[in-house]
């Protein structure tokens, strides 16, 4: 993941697409303060941007799963069809 992608990004997704998403950020993630810890990271900041990447991934996710906002491809009426 080359650079953080907004909310309205990821809104415009998949459920499938956000979880994986998800998990190459938090393989990322690992991977950098696995660099961190032996000293060989270089981009310091990189860390703090994929740790919100994941944040943000999660609450699309739980807005999702609450019905309030839907992701493409639905109307707000089969979200709370969904949710009910």
């Amino acid at each position: 993941m080359a650079k953080s992608v907004t909310a309205h990004e990821l809104r415009d997704q998949s459920v499938e697409d956000l979880v994986t998403k998800l998990k190459e950020a938090k393989e990322e993630l690992f991977n950098l303060r696995f660099q961190a810890a032996t000293g060989q990271l270089d981009n310091h900041s990189r860390l703090r941007t994929v740790k919100r990447e994941i944040a943000r991934i999660y609450t699309i996710l739980r807005e999702h799963e609450l019905g309030i906002v839907p992701l493409s491809g639905e109307s707000a009426e089969e979200t709370k069809e969904a949710a009910e």
